[in-house]
């Protein structure tokens, strides 16, 4: 039987500290550069070296500030606060790299999709196709009420609204120019064709769009769309739209089931259950033996904070871990923070305590952690491809750049040695890179049926 090729991601954030927290502390750790851009040109270069597949990179809204009911901690650990604006460095990293794909976090709750898909065009021109968005809602209160709202819509509603924020983006992206829109005639001074580019109308319960896109198509058109909805509408929603799923588990039970899950909603809005690439989550501590890992490992928690891992896992569930006893049961709340989360802490045949998560948290972040000679992450690393059927992973940094020089180092070429990672890259997108079927999306994707829509309309509208 063929194994299955590994896909990777490098996962990280524009601020100092992103997963793994406080080893912003360690000497040897460079990500308080953040601020300045050769941190990140050389980052790519690093990543493109190594042959992954992208850079992914997370973002939020808001502020953490539910832990002790305050962002004092926040800021003295530096959980994800200060942070700047993901889609800023892209252009940069793109000039000095040829193939690696860069996934970018948007929180469309707080974009308006007409500015929003140019911006996202603009991207794909400049990278060569190499884009990719990762859809998020939203969960922070923090974030809503910086933005003027008092609360957030409901979980639900959310989903509701990001449906028809879709929607909106794709009449612009895939319908309202059409492939032959563009001549670029200099004789006859005819850049674009105006009979086949076409006005978008769209008159929905949260939107009202009249436009043209105002940008010509890129080459992939719908940037790769990334997804990490795990909740029930969650998985509808990514089952409806998402190429590339993103889950964290600690277990391969847990992992191999939300993979099931993913496919199977995928199936059911008319796709097939590999159009989708399920990447989940790690942490790999990785050096030349295995005592000299477990050694760096013991190094690397003696400077991480597992409570500012609480901190920031008590804005993901809007719980405040502050208030427990460390051996008192997680007790189940409603909220609007991430359903999921909420409703695994709280389940009480698990037996969360305040306790059990700061041993979770011993680096600071409750990604599930190998630590290992490299081979004996190989083997790791093969073992979660073949036991849960994912795809690949969002290997998240530790004390940077060192842990992504390591793996590139130390890890890669046993893949590689293996036959399980690629040796060099494929020409094309970001999408005929992971997929393999050329660079827009499948016909059997949502996005397909409104390229045929726009022009429809367009043309009643004529007739008219």
């Amino acid at each position: 039987m063929k194994k299955k090729k590994i896909l990777l991601n490098a996962f990280s954030m524009n601020c100092v500290n992103h997963i793994n927290h406080g080893l912003w502390t360690h000497p040897r750790d460079q990500s308080e550069n953040y601020n300045d851009i050769a941190y990140w040109t050389d980052l790519a270069k690093l990543l493109e070296r190594g042959k992954f597949d992208g850079l992914f990179l997370a973002d939020i809204v808001g502020v953490y500030d539910v832990y002790q009911d305050s962002v004092d901690l926040t800021l003295r650990e530096s959980i994800q606060l200060p942070v700047n604006d993901p889609m800023m460095l892209i252009s940069a990293m793109a000039h000095v790299t040829e193939h690696l794909g860069f996934g970018v976090t948007a929180n469309l709750s707080y974009e308006q999709p007409f500015l929003f898909a140019r911006k996202l065009s603009t991207l794909d021109h400049l990278t060569k196709g190499r884009i990719g968005w990762n859809i998020v809602t939203g969960y922070l209160e923090s974030a809503a009420r910086a933005v003027g709202l008092s609360t957030q819509l409901d979980h639900d509603q959310r989903y509701d609204r990001a449906d028809e924020f879709m929607e909106v983006v794709y009449k612009l992206w895939e319908g309202s120019w059409e492939d032959d829109a563009v001549l670029r005639d200099r004789k006859r001074r005819i850049y674009a064709q105006p009979d086949r580019v076409h006005k978008v109308d769209h008159r929905g319960d949260y939107y009202r769009v009249e436009a043209i896109h105002l940008s010509e198509p890129s080459l992939q058109r719908t940037p790769v769309l990334y997804q990490a909805g795990s909740s029930g509408r969650g998985q509808v929603f990514a089952g409806r739209h998402a190429e590339c799923i993103f889950i964290s588990s600690q277990t391969k039970e847990a992992a191999r089931k939300l993979v099931t899950e993913a496919r199977r909603s995928a199936v059911t809005q008319g796709r097939e259950a590999n159009d989708v690439k399920v990447f989940m989550g790690l942490t790999v501590v990785v050096a030349p033996t295995e005592k000299e890992a477990w050694d760096l490992f013991q190094e690397y928690t003696a400077y991480a904070s597992p409570e500012a891992g609480l901190a920031h896992f008590s804005s993901g569930t809007g719980i405040d871990f502050s208030k427990y006893a460390m051996d008192e049961p997680i007790r189940a709340v409603k909220n609007n923070a991430i359903e999921s989360l909420v409703k695994t802490v709280t389940n009480p045949e698990l037996d969360w305590t305040k306790r059990k998560l700061l041993e979770q948290l011993a680096l600071g972040g409750r990604y599930a952690t190998i630590v290992g000679s490299p081979s004996q992450v190989a083997d790791a690393l093969e073992d979660w491809i073949r036991d849960t059927d994912i795809d690949g992973f969002n290997l998240t940094r530790t004390v940077s750049p060192e842990s992504f020089e390591a793996f590139v180092d130390l890890v890669i070429p046993v893949l590689q040695q293996r036959g399980i990672y690629k040796t060099e890259y494929e020409d094309g997108s970001l999408r005929q890179k992971i997929f393999g079927c050329g660079n827009r999306l499948s016909a059997k994707h949502i996005s397909a049926g409104y390229r045929a829509q726009v022009r429809e309309r367009a043309a009643q509208d004529v007739a008219v």
